[in-house]
C-alpha cells in the first residue's frame, strides 16, 4: 500500500519555521491562540495521562483552563481516579491535537495543586448548573442508577436557590509545571517537523533540540 497524496493545506498551515522559537511557552501561547481562531471544536481539549498506584497508566480528556509561564491548568474533584492519582504520583503528561491544524503538542512534568485562591475565582466563573453538579457529582464512584445522580443535583439546587454555589472543598485544580514540551506539525510523506524543550527545573533554561519524524 503507496501513501495517499499529499493534501494541499492552506498557505496559513506551513508559513513561518517555528522550529526557529527558542522558547516554548511563548510558542505554545501563538499555536493555542491559532487554534482558539481555526480549531472547529474544544480547542482547549487536552489528553492528560497519569499513572495508578501500580505504575498502570490511565488518559482521558479534560479542558484547559489556564497558561501561563507557570504551567497548564485544569480542574476536577480531587476524590476522582485522576485526582488520586494526581496526588500519588505528582506526574502527568497531556497531549493538544488541533487537527484541522494539523498540529499536536505534548507535554510532561511535574503535578501542583492551584491556590484556593485561584479554584475559587475560576468556579465563580463557572454556569450555575456545572456549581451544582461540582457538589452533586462523587465522580468516578459507582453509580446506582441516573435516577440517583439527578435526585442529588435537585438536593443541591434547593439547598443552593439563593446567593452564590460555594466551591466544594474536593473541588480544585491541578497545575502541570513541565519539564519537557514538545511540538509537532504534519508534512507531506510524513517527514514530520518536531522539536523538543527539555530543562531541569522549574525556572530553569530551555534546550532545544530537533528530532527526526
Amino acid at each position: 500500500m503507496t501513501d495517499p497524496a499529499p493534501i494541499e493545506r492552506p498557505t496559513w498551515l506551513t508559513s513561518g519555521d517555528f522550529t526557529e522559537a527558542d522558547e516554548p511557552m511563548r510558542l505554545f501561547s501563538t499555536w493555542f491562540e491559532e487554534a482558539v481562531r481555526r480549531e472547529p471544536a474544544d480547542p482547549n481539549a487536552m489528553a492528560l495521562a497519569t499513572v495508578d498506584a501500580e505504575g498502570v497508566p490511565n488518559v482521558r480528556m479534560v479542558l484547559l483552563k489556564g497558561v501561563d509561564e507557570r504551567g497548564f491548568v485544569f480542574y476536577t474533584n480531587r476524590d476522582s481516579t485522576k485526582g488520586k492519582e494526581l496526588e500519588g504520583a505528582r506526574k502527568a503528561a497531556l497531549v493538544f491535537h488541533w487537527k484541522s491544524l494539523t498540529r499536536q503538542v505534548r507535554i510532561r512534568g511535574t503535578v501542583e495543586p492551584v491556590t484556593d485562591e485561584e479554584a475559587n475565582a475560576y468556579f465563580a466563573t463557572r454556569p450555575r448548573l456545572a456549581q451544582i453538579g461540582a457538589w452533586a457529582s462523587r465522580q468516578s464512584a459507582p453509580l446506582e442508577s441516573r435516577l440517583a445522580f439527578e435526585k442529588a443535583v435537585a438536593r443541591y439546587t434547593a439547598k443552593y436557590v439563593v446567593g452564590p454555589v460555594p466551591r466544594p472543598p474536593n473541588w480544585s485544580g491541578y497545575r502541570v509545571v513541565p519539564d519537557g514540551i514538545e511540538f509537532w506539525h504534519d508534512r507531506p510523506f510524513r517527514l514530520h517537523d518536531r522539536i523538543e524543550f527539555r530543562r531541569e527545573a522549574p525556572g530553569g533554561s530551555w534546550t532545544k533540540t530537533r528530532l527526526y519524524p
